[in-house]
């Protein structure tokens, strides 16, 4: 089969599936050895670090909020230190990010929760993990497969929400369904990696501002190519 490089949804909507999901084991074989050992890129010690730092992400880059728990977090370090802290106080503390105020009363709350009903340790299910305050799939996602190494499902940021687009992975714009047709395209053994890999895809080669095509190693199988 031929692609054409003015794909367009109407296209990958009729991709026969077998066909996709071999395509979509190449594209992430290529990419595992363009990017190998792709892992997380944001700074932290303990899993209660790692929470509050995912939930800071959110609409913001990894290394703003790598800037901001440099400091932070040698003075936060377990559940008990954030779920101690005065959300306002916390709230200054993180100003630097937006949604700064939301964000802090999210992460004391979670705190919180987790010392009361969790026994001061980071749930690890999703079903657990959905109950903190401030946590949908995505946080849930990376604070399970980081910190325990549990799976559940594809973490769907900005980056992978983007590539899967492009790539025809998914025509969806709601993360919770792309997360399902990323599942369904690639077996579990593939969903940790299946993240961080298209992640440092996105940062360095199909960016929101631009893409460099051109030195894509997909391009020949990538419905979006622009070469």
């Amino acid at each position: 089969m031929e692609f054409r490089r003015d794909i367009t949804k109407p296209w990958i909507r009729s991709e026969p599936e077998g066909y996709k999901r071999r395509r979509a084991h190449r594209v992430l074989a290529r990419l595992s050895r363009r990017y190998p050992g792709a892992k997380i890129a944001l700074r932290y010690r303990t899993s209660m670090q790692l929470l509050a730092a995912v939930i800071m992400s959110a609409q913001a880059t990894d290394k703003k909020v790598n800037e901001i728990t440099a400091a932070l977090f040698k003075k936060y370090k377990t559940v008990d230190d954030f779920a101690n802290a005065d959300p306002r106080r916390f709230a200054e503390e993180i100003r630097a990010i937006g949604f700064y105020r939301q964000k802090a009363l999210s992460i004391v709350t979670s705190a919180r929760i987790i010392r009361e009903k969790f026994g001061g340790k980071i749930p690890r299910t999703m079903e657990e993990m959905l109950t903190l305050r401030g946590v949908a799939r995505k946080t849930a996602n990376v604070v399970l497969g980081n910190a325990y190494g549990v799976v559940e499902g594809i973490a769907v940021d900005t980056h992978v929400r983007r590539l899967s687009q492009r790539l025809g992975f998914s025509t969806e714009d709601d993360p919770v369904k792309i997360e399902r047709d990323l599942m369904r395209l690639f077996p579990k053994k593939d969903w940790f990696t299946l993240t961080y890999t298209l992640i440092d895809h996105g940062r360095a080669i199909c960016t929101a501002r631009g893409r460099k095509c051109s030195l894509c190693p997909v391009k020949d199988i990538c419905p979006a190519s622009l070469v």
